[in-house]
């Protein structure tokens, strides 16, 4: 027997020595060529590219990993503890690898019959996640990972590598590290998480997509209890503060504060140049920060004010009908799911929401709006607008008068919250202005309008008129509905928003303001085919001998046709390119009427030089670019160029505003201080424009739809452009001084009759001061008289006939 026990014991040993020998062989041939574990000292991981608006805000993230890195000296204890009592607890303990932890974690595992410990330690994780992150998972890969993680605890502190691990690890919803998955669950820093979160962010480690709190809140509470039980366990906190943070309830949000709706299509425009300067990898890995131009308060004015002036052309266009129409099961179903619908629990005053017919009155003159658990009442007289669409009818002519007319019951509609009944404080508003004061009235919580979904379009872009900066950019009404940017990439007919750009090359070629044009029939030689053009006004009318001043002010056509024609057309498109016009110029006589496609960048540009002396501005939209460092790696500066003299800058500015207070741009007059500008309308009424400026500004809107379907009767620059331009300069300019023109040296003012062109005399019956170059003014008197048939003009160019 003893014999037998001393040949087992010879044999066990053998295979132990066999074991070890061959163990110690495979360890040696694995740890040969070990990658280097000082790699990960100075740690460079994929971070977030910031885009910052002129004021400081975030208006754009740019990622591959949404990340942040943080150190661990700014992150809170009990986050930190969080994550070592669920993943590592003898984390300060061991050296790399903890043989104690994986027997314990294996019968831990064993008695639960379900993973819950994980034998990796957290060295172990940051090897696996830094150094050996491209290698296939193998016995070979464990041990070098063994190996590795000794000589990274050797070579790092243990703080060194809490950092590695807080900041490197994914959480979930695409979010890597503490920082970002804090903001991502919680929209707030990692340094300001409570225990109760802090223990939520350190149960996702082992199955992020399992115990995600948006998709699988239940799990990852009964996850959270492990951890904080673990936590107390470790004696990390007391039984009060588990109890405390257990019974927290928690605010999870779905998604991280979504940034890049502030702006969107200022902030995809800067996407797009960064992408092209800097490339793919540095743009979405390289944590860049991007200072731009953007005021987003502005930003947010602009799209108010773009958004109101489409609603309303939209109401002038007539109601196109329902979103939907329900029967009487789908309105059972609908109300089911209105009553969780979160957003219509307690709606802002002045807001849009989406709401059921209950019930037409027709008697009463009022229709009753189902919104979740309430009433809303909705009363003929917001809903007058809402007449059967027909372009030949002025939107005035045909006013609803029975609800009935205009909707049914199940119709599903927008409305927009108009005040809340029985509630005597004032609303506030989306836009922070105060509502109406409540009113009772019985059954019902609140007073609505019914609101159209605009079906046209609309751009917007602001600069600083000096700098070329681009304070604002809006390029549609809705970026989710559309990405294609009507500001920059569309090419639409300027219509009379292009005639100043003629106006001034008459102007650098010797007329004056008060040269007379005759406006009367004009034909042109007959084309290749034999066809003739014969340019008409607006109104189909000729006013007979017009000064220029008249002839831009009330936008004569045949005026500024005759025009072109006498500065030559190869003259005023050369003119044009000066001035910052890119887009192919159609080199004919129509060009004076706006017919060739322009962008509303480059027009907005072009009218820059008026506002700031003749200086052609670049517009520009990044400021500045940092990388990951701080260091500076882009600067940009206002770039000019000075395309007309100060003297046609100002006379130019002069005769603009000149077509605010006595013609097509009188609605802007309500801007109460001095303000230059043209409407634009091309035929058909396809295209709809605004361009104007103050001494600080000069903003573009064009209105019209994509398909370049016609618009209304009377849709004119005026009507549908120039609301949106006013709107939105009334709230940029509220609260800054009013300033005027500065007249450069080289310009006079003289008072002259506008009938004649003359001086003014003491019976002239329309006289005002007009701005010339120095030595171009008049020197003659209109005669007793103001009539034109009696005076000689200053100047006449008759040219009825090519």
């Amino acid at each position: 027997m003893k014999l037998f026990i001393k040949i087992l014991l010879f044999l066990f040993s053998i295979v132990v020595v066999v074991g070890l020998c061959i163990g110690a062989y495979f360890a040696y041939l694995w740890s040969s060529n070990l990658p280097y574990v000082g790699s990960v000292k100075d740690y460079r991981p994929p971070v977030i590219t910031r885009i910052y608006s002129e004021d400081g805000h975030i208006i754009g993230r740019l990622w591959e990993e949404k990340r942040t890195v943080v150190p661990v000296s700014e992150l809170p204890a009990h986050l930190i503890n969080a994550f070592v009592a669920a993943e590592d607890a003898r984390f300060f303990e061991h050296q790399g690898v903890d043989i104690q932890g994986i027997i314990r974690a294996f019968l831990k595992n064993l008695s639960a019959g379900k993973v819950e410990q994980g034998g990796s330690t957290i060295t172990q994780q940051v090897t696996k996640s830094l150094i050996l992150k491209n290698v296939r998972k193998t016995y070979r890969r464990k041990v070098r990972e063994a190996i590795l993680s000794v000589q990274l605890e050797k070579s790092f502190s243990k703080e060194h590598i809490l950092f590695l691990y807080l900041n490197q690890i994914y959480l979930g919803h695409g979010a890597y590290g503490v920082e970002a998955a804090s903001r991502t669950y919680f929209h707030k820093p990692a340094k300001d998480v409570t225990l109760a979160e802090a223990a939520l962010l350190a149960g996702l480690p082992q199955a992020p997509a399992r115990y995600s709190p948006v998709a699988h809140f239940k799990l990852a509470k009964a996850r959270q209890k492990y951890v904080l039980s673990r936590m107390y366990e470790e004696g990390f906190i007391t039984e009060a503060e588990r109890d405390q943070a257990l019974q927290t309830n928690l605010v999870i949000y779905g998604k991280d504060t979504n940034t890049f709706e502030r702006a969107p299509y200022f902030t995809e425009h800067v996407r797009r140049y960064l992408l092209a300067k800097y490339g793919k990898d540095l743009l979405y890995r390289g944590g860049l920060k991007v200072y731009t131009t953007l005021d987003l308060k502005m930003q947010v004015k602009g799209r108010e004010a773009l958004r109101r002036g489409l609603t309303e052309l939209d109401k002038r266009e007539g109601y196109r009908g329902p979103l939907k129409h329900l029967s009487a099961g789908e309105m059972k179903d609908y109300k089911a799911r209105a009553l969780k619908d979160l957003s219509l629990q307690n709606p802002k005053v002045d807001s849009v929401v989406e709401g059921l017919v209950v019930k037409v009155d027709d008697k009463g003159e009022e229709v009753s709006i189902r919104l979740g658990e309430a009433l809303a009442r909705l009363p003929l007289k917001e809903m007058k607008w809402a007449r059967k669409p027909d372009k030949d009818v002025a939107y005035y002519a045909a006013r609803v008068r029975k609800p009935s007319s205009v909707l049914a019951k199940g119709d599903v509609v927008p409305v927009r919250i108009l005040e809340k009944y029985g509630d005597d404080r004032p609303k506030e508003t989306d836009d922070g202005r105060k509502g109406k004061s409540g009113k009772k009235h019985d059954g019902f919580t609140w007073l609505v309008a019914l609101e159209p979904e605009p079906a046209a379009q609309g751009a917007l872009v602001c600069l600083d008129a000096e700098t070329g900066e681009v304070k604002t950019m809006l390029g549609g009404r809705s970026f989710d509905e559309s990405q294609f940017n009507r500001a920059i990439q569309s090419r639409r007919q300027p219509g009379s928003a292009f005639k100043p750009l003629i106006y001034s090359a008459a102007i650098d070629q010797g007329m004056t303001p008060v040269t007379i044009i005759m406006d009367s029939p004009y034909v042109s030689s007959p084309n290749a085919a034999g066809e003739v053009w014969k340019p008409k006004n607006y109104k189909k009318k000729f006013y007979g001998p017009t000064l220029i001043r008249t002839g831009l002010a009330k936008s004569r056509n045949v005026i500024t046709v005759k025009i072109l024609n006498k500065i030559g057309v190869g003259y005023a498109i050369k003119y044009a390119r000066k001035m910052g016009i890119e887009s192919n110029l159609a080199p004919n006589l129509s060009l004076a009427l706006g017919s060739s496609g322009v962008s509303l960048m480059e027009l907005t540009r072009s009218y820059a030089a008026f506002a700031n002396g003749g200086m052609l501005v670049t517009p520009f939209f990044v400021k500045r670019i940092l990388d990951r460092g701080g260091n500076v790696i882009e600067e940009n500066q206002p770039a000019t160029t000075p395309v007309l003299s100060r003297e046609t800058a100002f006379v130019m500015t002069d005769l603009l505003k000149a077509v605010i207070s006595e013609g097509t741009g009188w609605r802007v007059r309500a801007l109460k201080r001095p303000v230059a500008g043209k409407t634009g309308t091309t035929n058909d009424l396809r295209d709809a424009w605004f361009m104007g400026y103050t001494p600080e500004f000069v903003t573009g809107v064009w209105v019209g739809y994509d398909d370049s379907r016609e618009m209304g009767k009377g849709e004119t620059g005026s009507r549908a452009a120039s609301p949106i331009w006013l709107s939105f300069m009334q709230e940029v300019l509220a609260e800054k001084p009013i300033r005027d023109f500065e007249v450069p040296e080289g310009v006079v003012f003289a008072k002259i009759d506008r009938e004649t062109g003359h001086l003014a005399s003491g019976r002239s019956r329309k006289a005002v001061f007009q701005a010339f170059k120095e030595g171009t003014e008049p020197k003659e008197y209109s005669p007793a008289r103001s009539s034109t048939a009696a005076a000689k003009p200053f100047s006449q160019f008759d040219m009825d006939v090519q």
